[in-house]
């Protein structure tokens, strides 16, 4: 069943429609629950994705790590299954089910063939309403977790985020580990993991997106079988706006790797800014498009000084970043980090050339339609387009929206988010010709 759920996948790549002819239905359950619909029966396949916004955002101090955990555990046994029964449920029937925390929210994706759509909306429905939390499965997903942990810790590139995250936002959820702390993990209960869902899943933060073989009266009844039972409203406290701390600091956490592992970033637009598409722009020739970046060419195809450099935007609910990274060797570390941020400077000062432009447009509306290749692929970029608030008719809309950027538009935005001066840095490894403004001895 699993090898013919694949091929569906995968036969399903040519009949899809582009971004450009898209039809998304609005949908209203007979309970009044909301989603968006790409109705397609070419390919006998249903992809539903949902998230409750601000859900697993705040978990309760001393007890970092609950909504993660939560995640790990929603299909370790539900209703009436034991965790192995429910699990074979799940594979005998080829239906995929999952669930994910993250800094803005807590969210879940089910996908399944149209014949077995009944019995994968029920477990779906039970994960969420009914889970176990058996303690057998708290330790064992609990000890999978602290494992991902230890071993990150030894990551130079993990470490470099760590530190980057706890420095620009301190005393905020965004400044924390999402997964917890070796000392946190040990404190959760199954008892606390009831209050989460309870506290957390409610009607009220509900954003949903399918895609597939289902007719806009079925998928109602499916929301109403799903969500149906969930709370109207929920108490869970509300994550506030933050403004990035850290600005015009380079850190350094020495270890002894043979390379440097560089991070640096200054806050950027969120997706509802009117300058989003101009920063996409920007951002692209910056080091968002891969060898033809200004920061690959600079730094890596002149010089050779690393194997890979980048940057890219990073929009969240109550903040957003402008972000870049590399690694290179330690010898050559300063004179890496100095063109880096060269190439930030002369972006804020000039801003593109013409051809950067019009190659930067044509990549971003051309390539854009490979990312609904899959129903799963089309149920994640609606999910994401509706919490955007962006407009049911976005993904006809998208190009025109990138081709309207003007070089004033680069000019002004360059201006606005690029300051190296202001640059948060942290750097990991024993790189030479840098100057940290603090080092942090064994820290992470």
């Amino acid at each position: 069943m699993r090898v013919g759920l694949a091929a569906v996948f995968v036969t399903a790549l040519a009949f899809l429609s582009p971004a450009q002819a898209m039809d998304i239905k609005r949908v209203v359950s007979p309970g009044g629950i909301e989603a968006w619909l790409v109705e397609d029966h070419k390919v006998p396949v249903l992809a539903l994705e949902w998230v409750f916004e601000g859900a697993g955002g705040t978990d309760p101090k001393g007890k970092e790590g609950l909504a993660n955990i939560a995640s790990t555990m929603l299909d370790e046994g539900a209703g009436p299954y034991d965790s192995q029964t429910f699990q074979a449920r799940l594979q005998d029937k080829a239906i995929a089910l999952g669930f994910e925390s993250g800094r803005d929210g807590f969210g879940g994706s089910m996908r399944t063939l149209a014949d077995n759509r009944d019995e994968a909306l029920e477990l779906t429905r039970l994960a969420l309403t009914e889970p176990h939390f058996a303690p057998e499965a708290l330790d064992r997903m609990r000890a999978s977790v602290m494992a991902s942990l230890r071993r990150d810790l030894a990551d130079p590139n993990y470490v470099a985020r760590r530190q980057f995250y706890a420095t620009a936002f301190p005393d905020h959820p965004y400044g924390g580990e999402s997964r917890g702390s070796l000392e946190s993990l040990p404190a959760i209960t199954p008892d606390d993991l009831r209050a989460f869902v309870k506290g957390q899943f409610g009607r009220d933060r509900l954003v949903v997106a399918a895609t597939g073989d289902i007719s806009p009266e079925d998928l109602g009844k499916a929301l109403d079988t799903v969500f149906g039972g969930l709370p109207a409203k929920t108490e869970a406290k509300p994550i506030p706006d933050v403004t990035m701390s850290g600005l015009g600091q380079t850190i350094l956490l020495p270890r002894p790797t043979a390379q440097t592992v560089m991070l640096m970033g200054q806050p950027g637009v969120k997706r509802d800014d009117p300058d989003w598409y101009a920063a996409t722009v920007m951002n692209y020739v910056l080091g968002g498009g891969g060898f033809g970046s200004r920061l690959m060419e600079e730094v890596r195809e002149k010089r050779g000084l690393s194997y890979g450099v980048y940057s890219y935007l990073i929009p969240m609910d109550h903040t957003a970043l402008v972000m870049a990274g590399g690694s290179t060797v330690n010898a050559k570390a300063g004179q890496a980090l100095d063109i880096m941020r060269q190439e930030w400077a002369r972006m804020a000062k000039d801003g593109l050339t013409d051809q950067e432009m019009a190659d930067a447009k044509t990549y971003l509306t051309g390539s854009f339609p490979l990312q609904l290749g899959s129903t799963q692929a089309i149920a994640r970029i609606l999910l994401q387009v509706k919490r955007d608030k962006l407009g049911i008719d976005y993904l006809n809309q998208r190009d025109g929206y990138i081709n309207a950027v003007s070089q004033e538009d680069i000019k002004r935005v360059a201006r606005r988010l690029l300051d190296p001066s202001k640059l948060l840095t942290v750097l990991v490894g024993k790189p030479e010709g840098v100057t940290p403004t603090r080092t942090i001895e064994g820290g992470s």
